[in-house]
């Protein structure tokens, strides 16, 4: 297995793992063709959940796929997915919950602690 393709497992077995905790149920796509990797539901609401593993500070946001003419690369749509969960290399997890379409990455910031970001939905 790529090594890639690993740290987006932990990154998802993570998330999972973290939306648990705080008392969400969490449910997994069937497919591999949906742009998001969870749905999450709040007890007020449902939203789909694009998971990412960070090595650096700069999170690519880009979804890379082939087909039979080759690779193909996208941006977010606006409406792809609701939520973007970053995990990085030292185990600090992120949540934004604003629009990303059209970007081509994103550098979580403090505002999006995941911790903080949770406690502030479950108010």
């Amino acid at each position: 297995m790529r090594i890639t393709q690993r740290k987006g497992d932990v990154a998802v077995a993570q998330a999972v793992a973290t939306f648990t905790r705080y008392g969400f149920d969490v449910s997994l796509p069937l497919t591999e063709s949906a742009a998001y990797d969870l749905i999450v539901d709040t007890g007020k609401d449902i939203r789909r959940v694009q998971i990412k593993f960070a090595s650096g500070k700069e999170v690519g946001l880009r979804r890379v796929h082939s087909n039979s003419k080759g690779y193909v690369v996208k941006k977010p749509l606006k409406n792809t997915f609701d939520w973007l969960y970053v995990l990085n290399s030292s185990g600090e997890e992120f949540l934004v919950t604003y629009s990303l379409a059209g970007r081509n990455c994103i550098n979580p910031q403090s505002k999006d602690i995941l911790a903080s970001v949770l406690r502030s939905i479950k108010a």
